[in-house]
């Protein structure tokens, strides 16, 4: 048993499929197909159901591929751990949700130049779900999300809250108002993120407790394509205050709800099993150090 056949036994457990693994694995599907073959042979036991295109863990399959999980964590860390001299460059890649990478990442590198110079941060933005996933297959050590989130795998720790703020366009008919109530945005189109988006969920639930489903008038990928888009009038967005900018005022008006603030809670996640190295331990105190009292409600 080879560690590079548990890679690709885990490599098609993640992506369901013996040709999508070889291609994150970087070895053609022959190979790979003849290893996990190999290592099925040595067990005495099928791995995998092979259905069409689709590969299914079998009960032998998924008893050994959380064994094989925890061995490349365990291979991982201590790798990390023997090259983590305090005298070497050291590096974490860093992802954040859509709505918080713009607005947080620039400034928070720039102190982290300031305070560990020797700490190298890639960044890597994405929707939640890509972020939960890069964390556990290793791409991403520490991630920007908004909570909860709900993951044994996952260890998450609460670094800010912020209220969600209403968004109309300056030539919009409700800008003339200066309060609202939820009731008022019942008829209105709203401007949204993505399916995928942390805050899209959040919105929908927000209005689904008040017995109605918002009219999606158009979906971005981007916040500032939504800003845009509002800032012309074309519909209202919820949005959270981090997204405010001097250069909305002459297009957007921002406005609280009177009847109920909503708030989103933002977290810095990382896997439970993976090691800590020492920049990693000193970023996870910068950022705390940096946050605290950041964006309460």
């Amino acid at each position: 048993m080879e560690l590079h056949q548990l890679r690709y036994v885990v490599a098609i457990a993640n992506t369901g499929n013996f040709t999508r693994a070889s291609e994150v694995s970087f070895v053609s599907q022959p190979s790979l197909s003849q290893q996990v073959a190999k290592l099925e042979k040595e067990l005495g036991h099928k791995l995998f159901h092979r259905l069409g295109r689709r590969a299914v863990p079998t009960d032998a399959g998924a008893v050994f591929i959380e064994r094989a999980r925890r061995i490349l964590v365990e291979v991982e860390n201590a790798t990390s751990e023997i090259r983590d001299d305090p005298q070497l460059g050291r590096q974490i890649t860093l992802g954040a949700i859509q709505t918080v990478a713009p607005y947080i990442l620039p400034s928070l590198i720039m102190r982290t130049r300031e305070v560990l110079p020797n700490l190298q941060i890639n960044t890597y933005e994405g929707f939640r779900g890509d972020l939960v996933e890069g964390l556990v297959d290793g791409r991403i050590d520490l991630a920007l999300v908004a909570m909860p989130l709900n993951d044994s795998r996952l260890s998450t720790e609460s670094i800010f809250r912020e209220p969600l703020l209403l968004a109309v366009g300056r030539n919009h008919r409700l800008a003339t108002k200066r309060t609202f109530t939820v009731a008022d945005l019942a008829d209105e189109t709203f401007i949204m993120m993505g399916r995928s988006s942390t805050l899209t969920e959040q919105v929908n639930e927000f209005c689904g407790e008040y017995d109605f489903e918002p009219k999606i008038g158009f979906r971005c990928g981007q916040v500032s394509t939504l800003k845009s888009l509002v800032g012309l009038g074309l519909g209202i967005a919820i949005l959270p205050r981090l997204v405010q900018s001097p250069a909305d005022h002459n297009t957007i008006i921002y406005r609280h709800l009177t009847d109920r603030m909503p708030t989103r809670e933002i977290g810095i996640v990382r896997h439970l099993q993976r090691y800590q190295s020492r920049g990693m331990g000193q970023f996870l105190e910068l950022i705390r150090q940096i946050f605290h009292g950041f964006g309460d409600a």
